[in-house]
C-alpha cells in the first residue's frame, strides 16, 4: 500500500479496541463461568466441557484474534487477507470439531437451541471471515463491514452460551433429586 494512502484499517480502529476489549474481558469471565461448573452440584463431564464450554473461550479469542489482527499495521491488504484467511479456515476446522465432540457427549445430549448456538452461527461467522478475506483486496470497505459483523456474531455466541451455561447450572436439579 501506497505510505502516502490512508489504510482502510485506519477508520475500524475504534472499533476494534471496543470489541477487542470486550472479547479479553468475556474471556476472563468464562474462566469465572468454568470455576462455577466445577463447584456445581452435578458437574459435566470432559466431553461437555469440550463440546460447550472451550469453544466459547475460542470464540471469544477469536474475537480478540481478528481485531489484534485488523489493528495491526499492515502494507498491503493482501497480507491481512491472508491473515484473516488462515483465521477462517481455521474456524471452520474447529467448529467442525465441535461438533463432532458434541455428537459424541454421553451426559448431555444437545438440542436444536444448542446446535444453532453452538454450531451453526459460529460456522457461519468463520466461513464470513474466509469469504470476507478472499475479497478484501478487491473490495476492502464491504469486506471490513463483513469482518465487524462477523466478530460481533462470535462476540454474541459466546456471551449466549456462557449464559446458558450459568443458567443450566442454576436450575439444574440435585443428582437423585426430582425436577
Amino acid at each position: 500500500m501506497d505510505p502516502g494512502h490512508l489504510s482502510p484499517f485506519t477508520a475500524w480502529e475504534n472499533f476494534y479496541v471496543i470489541v477487542g476489549s470486550s472479547a479479553a474481558a468475556l474471556t476472563g469471565l468464562q474462566f469465572v463461568v468454568m470455576a462455577l461448573v466445577a463447584e456445581a452440584r452435578n458437574p459435566g463431564t470432559m466431553q461437555e466441557v469440550n463440546a460447550f464450554g472451550t469453544p466459547t473461550v475460542v470464540h471469544f479469542c477469536a474475537v480478540l484474534l481478528a481485531s489484534a489482527t485488523l489493528s495491526a499495521p499492515w502494507q498491503r491488504l493482501s497480507s491481512a487477507a491472508l491473515a484473516l484467511s488462515i483465521f477462517g479456515v481455521a474456524g471452520i476446522v474447529y467448529t467442525l470439531v465441535v461438533i463432532r465432540r458434541a455428537r459424541r457427549t454421553s451426559a448431555y445430549k444437545p438440542v436444536l437451541e444448542d446446535w444453532i448456538w453452538h454450531a451453526a452461527l459460529p460456522l457461519v461467522a468463520y466461513v464470513v471471515a474466509t469469504g470476507a478475506a478472499m475479497a478484501l483486496p478487491r473490495n476492502p470497505e464491504p469486506m471490513l463491514f463483513a469482518v465487524a459483523a462477523m466478530s460481533l456474531l462470535l462476540l454474541f455466541v459466546g456471551i449466549h452460551n456462557a449464559w446458558d451455561t450459568v443458567t443450566w447450572i442454576a436450575v439444574k436439579p440435585k443428582k437423585g433429586s426430582k425436577p
